[in-house]
């Protein structure tokens, strides 16, 4: 199992050599926003296209 530590080593890792620190707090906050989502969809947290419409224009 890779540890959280060794996820975030690979991201860091896969950036170019020249990639700005923004850059990369940028990939690791979109790994993680990703995972989030998928772990909502998996539990069914989730609302349709419809429902964001209306929400959307809600605000």
């Amino acid at each position: 199992m890779t540890t959280v530590k060794e996820k975030l080593k690979n991201i860091i890792d896969e950036q170019p050599d020249d990639a700005s620190y923004e850059e990369i707090m940028r990939e690791l906050a979109f790994e993680r926003m990703v995972k989030r989502g998928l772990e909502d969809a998996r539990k069914g947290r989730v609302c349709s296209n419809e429902e964001m419409g209306h929400r959307i224009r809600a605000w």
